[in-house]
């Protein structure tokens, strides 16, 4: 097989005719028929780009020379304060949509699903029927999800025990997500410092409790990828060491930050915005395998085409290998075989056939 380039964190709106009615209706989500905004009740978002869309998001690719993408789950359905009822069908609205899109189109798009650990038995019935009936593989997960009491607990506790239980069964690829921080942190909503500088630190506190439990050890068949190329977590890890070591008491059973470094089933993706972080990420992890390509697209945080920004997609790991950060052959591999080894393990073959098509 000839080198692919293939993106592992991407995003695809529904089109406005292709969202039930009821989710506008009660206010859940929906897309105005300008496709110039997403909406919630008391929330808006300007759609930046009209790659947002299936056929626009398949031109932007082919003039970006990208042969395959992971479609992730939308952020803005996670489910998180929503009645049972009402976040069973957002959620399954998501997944049957993904699905769809994976359906369509399998040389272009592998897509994720998600579920919402506040309600364990919902959450293994819906990743099993993901699994079996719909054929996706990869479990979009949030850092931090809202609790039956309204309380917000990290995704990794032992509450959650049964979804890694059977995501380890399906020997599933894991996405583990941001957001909602502005529900999570009592702080006024301005400058945008949610996503520039809370979206980082809810990623390390799920980091650190993954890391810190041995989940990587505990469930060996999944694969998780931590969003925004984990960047506060390779930052962090002399303060947590430090920590540990100083603090025996308050981490009893529990494993030494430093022990995770490198593991294989531990990946990060390329989105920190600058080579002085990537290079911080391929020094910490001992070299690039735990690393894959990841461009966020089509959101302005993501590496989109911006002369304001100058910017354009894969820009960090040119500039990286400019720099000297990663060589040409660490840049293929970032692209491509890390991307189909957290996917797949090493049963890469239906990967592959199905991209070939």
């Amino acid at each position: 097989m000839d080198t692919l380039r293939i993106n592992g964190h991407s995003h695809l709106l529904p089109y406005p005719e292709q969202i039930p009615d009821s989710l506008k209706e009660k206010e859940i989500f929906w897309i105005d028929e300008d496709r110039k905004y997403m909406l919630q009740k008391g929330w808006k978002r300007p759609v930046t780009d009209s790659s947002f869309f299936l056929n626009e998001k398949l031109e932007w690719m082919e003039k970006n020379k990208l042969d395959h993408a992971v479609v992730l789950n939308l952020s803005q359905l996670y489910g998180n304060g929503l009645s049972h009822q009402d976040m069973k069908y957002a959620l399954r609205f998501q997944n049957d949509f993904n699905a769809k899109v994976q359906h369509d189109n399998p040389s272009k798009f592998t897509c994720g699903f998600v579920v919402h650990a506040g309600f364990i038995d919902g959450a293994c019935w819906e990743i099993e029927r993901c699994v079996e009936e719909l054929g996706l593989q990869v479990l979009c997960l949030p850092t931090h999800y809202m609790d039956t009491t309204g309380s917000w607990r990290g995704i990794f506790s032992k509450e959650t025990a049964p979804i890694f239980e059977l995501a380890n069964k399906y020997k599933l690829a894991i996405e583990v997500h941001p957001y909602d921080g502005e529900k999570i942190i009592q702080l006024e909503n301005r400058a945008w410092r949610f996503h520039l500088v809370w979206m980082i630190a809810q990623c390390a506190d799920a980091y650190h409790f993954y890391t810190l439990e041995g989940l990587y050890d505990k469930y060996p068949d999944i694969r998780v990828c931590f969003a925004h190329g984990g960047q506060l977590n390779h930052l962090n890890i002399g303060r947590r060491t430090q920590g540990f070591d100083g603090r025996p008491d308050l981490f009893e059973g529990m494993e030494r930050p430093r022990k995770a470094i490198g593991h294989p089933n531990i990946f990060f993706d390329t989105l920190v915005h600058d080579t002085l972080s990537l290079e911080l990420m391929v020094r910490r992890q001992q070299g690039t395998d735990q690393i894959l390509l990841g461009l966020d697209d089509p959101y302005p945080l993501g590496e989109m085409e911006s002369d304001r920004q100058s910017s354009y997609p894969g820009k960090i790991l040119d500039l990286a290998v400019e720099e000297g950060v990663i060589t040409k052959e660490q840049h293929q591999e970032i692209s491509c075989d890390n991307v189909i080894r957290w996917l797949c393990g090493s049963e890469r073959e239906a990967f592959i056939k199905r991209v070939k098509g």
